[in-house]
């Protein structure tokens, strides 16, 4: 362990003291903590070349994610990880088992007003509508822990149900409880967007409050920028879309987790409806049927919040309490 410790540290300080962070090859910045702490950073800008030459250089290999395509095509992160050219790699699209068409709705508040740094009084009044109307069962996906717990004490305050919060307890014990609870909903940052698994009508409303563009003051993103600018490309198409796409796409397939799901997924950020970039977003998602009408989503999840809560507000199937 002391000697990969030394390589390590060999390996950070050579960098350190070479062009390579001139030379754009990497890129170096420094984090200050809460503590007063300081802590240098260094990140290869890109990692084309080192996968294409230590990993694909000498073997075959098969990538796959349910979130590999930008806009429909693979171009964009096959060239990321170093396979240029149709040429260089087969590309396969093994459908979903889903009929996202039928199972899902996809919705876009496209009355709103563009997103501001905190949620607007118009994108809260909007979730709590959301929630009431499907009796819980919502995963809230926020673009900052601030807006994450501003919903979830505006719903509280509206709706009287149960709404639990990432950092109240441990992430896993949250979940659970998410599941147990047909009437509870979740709502958290990042750590929500990818790799939670809550199949069945208990979480039947994904609502995502802004589209999750990478921050602009990220030190790799703006030297990815800055790369992109001295190709002669659009740095906010070139970086932060194809960023927003990928995480987008991870965010909404939190809904559909098995052939039995339905439910809706809802963005409050009008820009997925409007910005001339939409498209390419768009087309990065699954094809769940789309609509900007509120009037049909909330009775769409109040039909479904029937068909999974009684009107005493216990799951369907349960045993009713004796009186």
């Amino acid at each position: 362990m002391a000697r990969s410790a030394l390589t390590v540290a060999l390996e950070i300080t050579d960098r350190l003291l070479s062009d390579s962070v001139a030379t754009r090859r990497d890129v170096l910045w420094c984090e200050e903590y809460r503590d007063g702490s300081k802590r240098l950073r260094i990140a290869p800008l890109e990692v084309a070349a080192l996968v294409a030459e230590h990993l694909f250089a000498d073997r075959s290999a098969v990538l796959t994610s349910a979130t590999l395509r930008v806009g429909g095509s693979f171009a964009t992160t096959a060239a990321e990880v170093g396979l240029f050219g149709d040429q260089a790699y087969r590309s396969l699209e093994v459908p979903a088992p889903f009929d996202y068409a039928r199972q899902a709705i996809r919705y876009v508040a496209a009355h709103l007003p563009p997103p501001g740094r905190t949620p607007s009084q118009e994108v809260l009044a909007e979730l709590a509508e959301l929630v009431a109307a499907s009796r819980g069962g919502a995963l809230g996906l926020f673009s900052s822990r601030y807006a994450a717990e501003a919903a979830a004490e505006h719903v509280r305050a509206q709706t009287g149900l149960p709404v639990l919060c990432q950092g109240d307890d441990s992430l896993p014990a949250l979940v659970a409880a998410f599941r147990d609870d047909p009437e509870a909903s979740l709502f958290g940052t990042l750590s929500l967007w990818q790799g939670v698994d809550v199949p069945g009508a208990t979480s039947r409303l994904v609502v995502i409050d802004r589209i999750p563009f990478p921050r602009p003051d990220d030190p790799v993103v703006q030297a990815l920028g800055d790369v992109a600018r001295s190709r002669g490309r659009n740095e906010f198409m070139a970086v932060s879309v194809p960023h927003a796409a990928l995480l987008l796409a991870q965010g909404v397939g939190r809904l559909v987790r098995s052939t039995q799901d339905r439910g809706v997924v809802a963005v409050l950020d009008s820009r997925l409806a409007t910005a001339r970039y939409a498209g390419v977003l768009r087309a990065s998602l699954p094809p769940m049927w789309p609509t900007n009408d509120r009037r049909v989503v909330r009775s769409s999840l109040a039909r479904l919040a029937a068909e999974v809560i009684s009107p005493a507000g216990h799951p369907i199937g349960a045993a009713e309490p004796s009186v």
